[in-house]
């Protein structure tokens, strides 16, 4: 999708400090040195965030003397000169001007989209707590409220973000757990997987009380509570009794969601398009980029079709250069637009840059192979990418149980406004999808952020209006997915995928509460992963059709 212009002109603020002049250069190194260190970044305008740098573009490059700084993203695109930069703590404060404007804004780099200084995020948390033991004690009178806390605990993977503690009846109990509204979404969202963490917990130190721990109870923001419920829907509920509340703060008024409510997702998926058809129709620009690599490289290029207008240009997962159609800005014609940069940075292909083209080719190839060194920036970036590109290549073999085409790579999935994109999507041998999630890393929503997708493939794959011609079709058949294949109505089957070092060692208990409807297998890789693709081990779930 095409960014679109930039909206309305923002409220400007009121007048900063002069700064020393720097040159533009400088002004280009310390903005791509920020992004570089801080990858979640996110850029605020009064306030607002704009840009979160996980799913945004940027390119800022020097240009008669200035520095130009662009971001974009699928919703919006915006251009400014900058004019000087203040670092404030872990913060860049940059002064910019958009054309035509008569005063300058400020736009902020933020490592992360959570701006509390420590102090006000402990008070906040503590005051959370208090409000929370308080509305507790009140609402549930038969019970004991009993050792709420908040604070770390990386040996359990608790962290400081979510009150946790217990309600007591007698011999019978329930877990409880909350967060607060001034956390980011992220934390937000993640309250299930510490929920769950949090109930095996108690279980597992109940034996010398003989209590028994029947029950979890959640508690969100008020409006904050969808993807919670689409979430707990899908657990084990024999296993326990899950409850989700909201908690509004300010009244301290609860009020019990019915999840089962969730079940209908509203989901909609991108309409497959011709990869042919867009390499073909950017042939001549391809050609033009991979002769500006090293003859060594050329073997390694893989070409990622992204839309029908645009073709990724990849070596090991990282995309370093991009070939696009674009609109000509002096008629309707299309014409088409080279950038590169490993990452989200871009820089226009041009006689002028053509010269630093090859340098970054030169280095990243030098740099990005299975015998690179781990201590260089351009071996590390984006590892899971470079994990999913050799899965990719060689799913057959490894997975002899998944056909080994088509398999397609980071396919959008949209849900009730919210966009996500799943790693890998592809059919078994009996025509059943498998939704594969990949992580290089360790992560603890590894679970949680796989059965997301899950959820909205298995609906897709529901979605299967009566037809004339005698065989309803799934979404994914419809929006031309597995052309000329029967996808089988049975629900999406869900592979997890890590290397064996790096799975989190608490998201093998968090799978153990998935409900039984869902198929899934969590494969551990070898760690020489960029040498040769092994897996060390499986574990996997129970599936009543199995």
């Amino acid at each position: 999708m095409a960014p679109l212009r930039e909206g309305a002109p923002a409220r400007t603020l009121a007048p900063q400090p002069s700064l020393e002049p720097v040159a533009a250069s400088e002004l280009v190194s310390q903005i791509e040195a920020y992004l570089a260190a801080h990858p979640q970044a996110v850029v605020l305008e009064d306030g607002h965030v704009l840009f979160d740098m996980r799913t945004a573009r940027f390119s800022v490059t020097e240009s008669h003397g200035r520095c130009l700084l662009q971001l974009w993203n699928e919703e919006r695109n915006l251009m400014r000169t900058v004019l000087g930069i203040q670092p404030r703590a872990q913060c860049l404060r940059i002064s910019t001007r958009r054309m035509g404007a008569p005063k300058p804004q400020v736009l902020e780099l933020s490592p992360s989209s959570d701006r509390r200084a420590p102090s006000a995020r402990d008070s906040a948390r503590r005051s959370y707590q208090r409000s929370l033991e308080r509305v507790l004690a009140r609402e549930f009178p038969g019970s004991k409220v009993d050792g709420m806390r908040s604070a770390m605990d990386l040996e359990h993977s608790f962290g400081p973000a979510y009150t946790r503690g217990r309600l007591l009846r007698g011999t019978s109990a329930d877990a409880v757990i909350g967060v607060g509204s001034a956390e980011p979404g992220a934390n937000i969202d993640g309250v299930l997987t510490v929920g769950l963490l949090w109930l095996e917990y108690c279980r597992n130190r109940s034996e010398s009380t003989r209590r028994h721990f029947g029950g979890l109870k959640v508690m969100v923001p008020a409006g904050a509570a969808r993807t919670t419920a689409e979430r707990m829907l899908w657990l084990n509920h024999a296993a326990a009794e899950f409850q989700l509340f909201t908690f509004d703060e300010r009244s301290e008024e609860l009020a019990l969601v019915d999840f089962r409510d969730a079940g209908n997702v509203s989901s909609r998926l991108v309409h497959a398009f011709s990869a042919a058809g867009a390499i073909e129709r950017c042939r001549a620009a391809l050609d033009r980029v991979i002769a500006l690599l090293p003859a060594a490289g050329h073997r390694q290029v893989e070409l990622m079709p992204r839309s029908v207008s645009e073709v990724g240009l990849l070596l090991h997962g990282l995309e370093f250069a991009r070939v696009r159609q674009v609109a000509s800005g002096h008629s309707f014609a299309r014409e088409i637009e080279i950038t590169f940069g490993a990452g989200a940075h871009e820089t226009p292909l041009t006689p002028e840059t053509e010269p630093l083209c090859r340098e970054l080719l030169a280095r990243l190839c030098e740099s990005r192979h299975p015998g690179g060194s781990h201590t260089d920036p351009l071996f590390r970036l984006q590892s899971e990418r470079w994990l999913e590109s050799r899965l990719r290549r060689e799913i057959g073999e490894l997975l002899p149980r998944l056909q080994s085409e088509p398999v397609y790579s980071q396919v959008p999935a949209l849900s009730c406004g919210d966009r996500g994109m799943l790693d890998l999507l592809a059919l078994d041998r009996d025509a059943r999808l498998t939704v594969i999630e990949l992580k290089a890393d360790e992560d603890l929503q590894l679970p949680m952020q796989a059965l997301d997708y899950w959820i909205r493939v298995r609906a897709l794959n529901e979605d299967r209006p009566a037809s004339s011609a005698g065989r309803s079709l799934s979404a994914f058949e419809r929006m031309g997915y597995f052309p000329g294949m029967e996808v089988s109505p049975l629900p999406p089957r869900l592979l997890l995928a890590a290397p064996a070092l790096r799975i989190h060692p608490a998201n093998q208990t968090v799978l153990r509460y998935l409900s039984p409807q869902i198929d899934w297998e969590l494969i551990a890789l070898g760690e020489d992963w960029r040498r040769a693709l092994t897996v060390v081990f499986r574990s996997r779930g129970s599936d009543p059709r199995r």
